[in-house]
C-alpha cells in the first residue's frame, strides 16, 4: 500500500487529444511539473484542407510521480488542452479544480490560463478561483502588471500598483495612531489581509455591498480557521456606503481605496454624508484613478475609463476641487499624496487624499 504514496517512473500516452494551441502549450502546462514530454501529430496524413487538421495530438508524459499526482494532473490538463467543455459550468467546477490544484497548481506559472480554459472562459469564475488559490503568499494575479481578463486596460507595469497602493495606505494609517478603523468598498479584502498584518490594528471592519465579495474575502482571510482572538479582530458587514448606518460610528479611521469611481456621481453626496458627517472617523484616506495618466496605458482607448464599471475618472484638478470642498465643509483638513511612479506631466496613476478631523 505504500507504493501509493511514492514517486515512481511513471508514463502515460493519450491519443487523439484535442491540443488548441499545439505542442507549445501542452510543454507550458507539463513541463513545469517536470514532466519530459513528446507530441505527435496523428493527422500527418489527412488532406491539407481538412478543417480539423493541426487540432489532435498523440502525447506521452513521463516523470517521477506518485500514481495519484499523475492522474490529477491529466485530469486538470486535459480539459485544459481540449478547451472546449459540452457542459454547463458553475461554481461546483471551481471546487472540482481548487481541489485537484492542491499543492501545485497556486505555483504553476499557467495558472491564470488554466483556470480560464477550466472553467470555460467564465470571468466571474475565474476571477474566484484565482483569488481563492492566492490566499496565501504566491502572487495574485488580479494584482499583477498583467492585464486581468479585460476587467481593466492597465498594460505591464514594472511594479505592482495595487500592491503599492495597499502599502501606502497601511502606511498612512498606521503612522496616524489608527487602532480601529474601517475599509469602506473592502470588495474581496487585500486591504483587510495587510491590515492584519499590523498588531497596532486591534479592531478591522470591512464593508461591501456584494455579499459574494465578503465571501472571497472571508475565504482570503481564513476567518474561519482563524483562533477565536484573531477572529474577534476582524469583522466583515454587508451594507451600502450611500446609507447612514450607525455600526460605522465611532472608529479611528477610515479607508476608501478606489470606491468612489464606481458610485453614480448623484449619489456622491450621499456619500459624503454617510462618512464625513455620520461616521465621522478620526482620519479618511480616499484613492481614486487619476485620470490624466490614462494616456500612459496604450491598450487604453482615448476617453475610456480604467473599468467597466467606473461611473467617472478625476483629474487631480478635479479631485483635489471634491475633497477642499468636502472637508471645508465638514471640519477636516487635507492633504494630497500621489500613488505609484509619477510621470513629469501627467501625475501618478492612482491619487489619494488624507483627510483628517479638526478637533
Amino acid at each position: 500500500p505504500d507504493l501509493a504514496g511514492r514517486p515512481l517512473p511513471l508514463y502515460a500516452t493519450v491519443s487523439a487529444l484535442p491540443c488548441r494551441g499545439g505542442e507549445e502549450i501542452v510543454r507550458r502546462l507539463f513541463e513545469p511539473l517536470d514532466y519530459r514530454v513528446s507530441v505527435e501529430d496523428p493527422e500527418s496524413d489527412r488532406p491539407e484542407n481538412d478543417w480539423e487538421r493541426g487540432i489532435y495530438r498523440n502525447l506521452l508524459v513521463e516523470g517521477r510521480k506518485s500514481l495519484a499526482d499523475l492522474l490529477v494532473h491529466l485530469y486538470v490538463l486535459i480539459p485544459v488542452l481540449d478547451d472546449d467543455k459540452h457542459y454547463w459550468v458553475g461554481d461546483d467546477e471551481v471546487e472540482k479544480l481548487l481541489q485537484r490544484g492542491t499543492g501545485w497548481l497556486a505555483r504553476h506559472p499557467e495558472r491564470e490560463l488554466i483556470a480560464r480554459r477550466y472553467l470555460k472562459h467564465r470571468r466571474s469564475l475565474t476571477r474566484e478561483a484565482l483569488s481563492r488559490l492566492c490566499d496565501g503568499d504566491d502572487p495574485d494575479p488580479e494584482e499583477s502588471g498583467h492585464e486581468h481578463s479585460g476587467d481593466e486596460a492597465a498594460p505591464k507595469l514594472p511594479a505592482r500598483l495595487n500592491d503599492i497602493r495597499m502599502e501606502t495606505v497601511t502606511r498612512v494609517l498606521k503612522d496616524a495612531g489608527t487602532m480601529r478603523v474601517l475599509d469602506l468598498g473592502c470588495g474581496e479584502g487585500r486591504l483587510l489581509r495587510e491590515l492584519r498584518r499590523i498588531d497596532q490594528f486591534k479592531e478591522i471592519v470591512g464593508l461591501d455591498t456584494s455579499t459574494r465579495a465578503l465571501e472571497i474575502a472571508a475565504r482570503r482571510l481564513k476567518l474561519a480557521h482563524l483562533p477565536p482572538r484573531q477572529k474577534e479582530r476582524i469583522r466583515l458587514l454587508h451594507g451600502a456606503l450611500t446609507y447612514r448606518d450607525d455600526r460605522l460610528a465611532g472608529y479611528d479611521a477610515a479607508a476608501v481605496v478606489e470606491v468612489i469611481e464606481h458610485l453614480d456621481p448623484a449619489r456622491l453626496a450621499a456619500f459624503e454624508r454617510v462618512l464625513f458627517e455620520f461616521a465621522r472617523p478620526r482620519t479618511v484616506v480616499v484613492t481614486t484613478p487619476n485620470r490624466e495618466y490614462n494616456v500612459n496605458y496604450p491598450t487604453l482607448p482615448d476617453g475610456a475609463f480604467r473599468h467597466k464599471d467606473h461611473r467617472f475618472e478625476w483629474t487631480r484638478a478635479e479631485f483635489e476641487e471634491w475633497a477642499r470642498r468636502v472637508a471645508s465643509s465638514r471640519g477636516y483638513e487635507v492633504v494630497f499624496e500621489p500613488v505609484g511612479e509619477v510621470d513629469p506631466e501627467h501625475g501618478a496613476p492612482t491619487q489619494m487624499g488624507v483627510f483628517r478631523r479638526c478637533e
